[in-house]
């Protein structure tokens, strides 16, 4: 059974124990701390003991990071503005006046949001969102501040220690983590960590950036029996393993979920990582979202190690059917931009292809044709077959050569 080290304040580790109990799926260790400056101590004990690492929020997780000390799979349970919400009911049930608030670690645009929605104030409400480097006592000063300059009432935060020290000083609410993010975050997790350990099986982490909610997400991503989570920045997470995800898109050709997000947005981006643990799939992950997003309208892109983004865009049209598949020249731009190689390569190989047909080129001809080593002529067909353009059909040994045989593909462009 998969063990994985929770991490955080001995009460909200308690809770994600809580939650997490009788899943039967993963082992819970519990690893409290009793001040956020202990957590990296905490994650240097717990690393040789567990296989992944649940952090009860952002800012021990942010603290190992920039440690370097997540060398396996690791996430943390977001605080949300379902969570705000819970929290501003309370006070109103209190009595409190929630229109002067300070709020710290949640994203301002989601905290307006959520108020707007309750049909509350949002003219004095003061939000210090997280990021890397901010202290607890950055975090305190921030809501002694707010009082003293701008009249807040109640400061609303995240971290315990803050908390602790503004208890005494104003009327202060500690945010905790629903159970519904914890069990989501928990799911996620105990995908990642499963398919970390699945000998060759990589990790497949995308990242979905839409410019609205979408109900129905949830629905288009089943085909890749992954779990579905809200990052801090309101894009969407999601956990699946390399298998899955090939398959899913025919050999990262075609992407189905582009075309039902095409048909209900202007624009999504979509991006996977590859890689051998979470943190690597989620730093590729980033890599390819914004490079879908560089590409404008709806795109995706899969980023693989070695420099390797392979574009995918939507296929289907206003009406439901697949567009034509442009021919010429636009076509090998297209190509150029799925596989991640420029079109002058292209054309060049699509010259070499056109004299042996089905005979299959090895990397010697490719390299001899480009001008190139043989390790990059290998690299390009390495990345054409990732794109379903190449496929190995033999081996070839000269009579004169040495070692292995070389291996033969045939290349459509």
């Amino acid at each position: 059974m998969l063990s994985v080290a929770v991490i955080g304040p001995e009460d909200l580790v308690q809770k994600v124990l809580a939650v997490g109990r009788g899943s039967g799926t993963v082992r819970l260790v519990p690893r409290p701390y009793g001040h956020e400056d202990d957590a990296l101590d905490v994650v240097r004990s717990a690393r040789s003991d567990v296989d992944g690492l649940l952090f009860t929020g952002v800012v021990p997780h942010a603290l190992a990071h920039a440690e370097g000390l997540l060398d396996r799979p690791a996430m943390y349970v977001p605080y949300n503005g379902a969570t705000l919400l819970r929290a501003l009911v309370e006070l109103l049930r209190l009595g409190h006046d929630v229109s002067r608030i300070s709020i710290d670690t949640l994203q301002r645009a989601e905290v307006l949001e959520t108020l707007t929605e309750a049909k509350l104030p949002t003219e004095h409400v003061h939000v210090l969102p997280y990021r890397p480097g901010l202290t607890g006592q950055d975090l305190v000063d921030f809501h002694l501040n707010a009082r003293s300059r701008k009249g807040t009432r109640v400061a609303i935060t995240c971290l315990g220690s803050a908390f602790n020290a503004l208890d005494s000083e104003m009327h202060a609410v500690r945010l905790a983590p629903s159970r519904h993010s914890i069990r989501d975050t928990l799911q996620a997790l105990v995908l990642a960590t499963a398919a970390a350990h699945s000998g060759d099986a990589q990790v497949a982490l995308g990242i979905v950036d839409l410019p609205a909610d979408d109900d129905d997400l949830a629905a288009d991503l089943a085909v890749l029996g992954g779990a579905l989570a809200h990052l801090p920045d309101g894009r969407r997470l999601v956990v699946t393993t390399r298998g899955v995800l090939e398959k899913a898109s025919e050999h990262f050709t075609r992407l189905p979920l582009l075309d039902a997000l095409a048909a209900r947005h202007a624009t999504a981006h979509v991006g996977f990582g590859l890689g051998r643990t979470a943190a690597e799939a989620e730093s590729l992950a980033r890599r390819a979202v914004n490079r879908a997003a560089s590409l404008g309208g709806v795109a995706g892109v899969v980023s693989m190690r070695d420099d390797v983004d392979i574009v995918i865009e939507a296929a289907a049209g206003d009406d439901g059917q697949d567009l034509p598949v442009p021919s010429g020249p636009e076509s090998l731009a297209l190509l150029a931009r799925r596989v991640g190689l420029n079109v002058q390569t292209l054309s060049r190989l699509r010259e070499l292809v056109d004299v042996r047909p089905d005979e299959g080129v090895t990397a010697q001809a490719v390299a001899d044709h480009l001008a190139v080593q043989q390790r990059t002529a290998r690299r390009v067909l390495k990345r054409l077959e990732r794109a379903g353009l190449a496929v190995p059909i033999g081996s070839q040994r000269e009579e004169s050569a040495v070692g292995r045989p070389r291996t033969l593909f045939r290349v459509r462009l």
